[in-house]
């Protein structure tokens, strides 16, 4: 259990923070900029579910949580594969640390799949936009994009739990398709206008702008 009986502390007055095993290292180390960023995209998701509803806004609720989970990864380093980490997929206290586990990557999947089925075909790349809802979603899947690109940085230097980054890049994969379901299936996205033509929403389209699939 986290008990705060005092917010400020003064211990990082001078520029050093302590990681989940006690040692203390500069703030702007990529390590902690890694899990300041899952922070960030947590806040980014706040703001999002403010406009989501129904099966939208609980599954928003179970990425937020998620992301408490994959800082507290990111914030102790490992020692160990994660295969060997007793505290794989468990809570804060338990065996070495908590770490993200595969379900939580299955998961995203099932819910990507499932919405992907649902969306009418992607004919064009997308502009950010359409809905509020969609609009904020667009902003968490670029900090997630970021924050994924931190967590390879980190992996250069220092062993990490790869289901932490997997699931930052299957979250990202998520919100895009979740941004294209708040707006309206898809029938609302915005298409890209290559070369300054006029963006279009997304209907039949000629096969010269299509995308093919990644």
């Amino acid at each position: 259990m986290v008990v705060l009986n005092k917010i400020y502390t003064r211990t990082g007055d001078g520029g050093t923070t302590a990681l989940g095993d006690g040692v203390r290292v500069a703030k702007h180390q990529v390590r902690v900029a890694t899990y300041g960023t899952c922070d960030e995209l947590n806040a980014t998701l706040g703001v999002a579910r403010l406009y989501a509803r129904g099966d939208m806004g609980e599954a928003l609720s179970r990425i937020q949580n998620d992301l408490f989970d994959l800082g507290a990864d990111f914030c102790r380093p490992e020692v160990s594969s994660p295969e060997n980490d007793q505290g794989a997929g468990q809570g804060v206290g338990q065996g070495v640390g908590l770490r993200m586990a595969a379900a939580q990557v299955a998961r995203l999947e099932r819910e990507i799949d499932a919405v992907v089925a649902r969306l009418d075909p992607l004919r064009s790349f997308i502009l950010p936009g359409g809905s509020v809802l969609a609009a904020h979603l667009h902003v968490s899947r670029t900090v997630a994009r970021r924050a994924e690109r931190l967590a390879t940085e980190l992996a250069q230097t220092a062993p990490i739990n790869p289901h932490a980054l997997t699931y930052l890049n299957r979250l990202s994969d998520w919100l895009f398709v979740a941004a294209r379901m708040a707006n309206n299936g898809g029938k609302d996205d915005v298409l890209w206008g290559p070369g300054g033509s006029t963006p279009t929403h997304n209907g039949p389209h000629n096969g010269s702008e299509a995308m093919p699939p990644d």
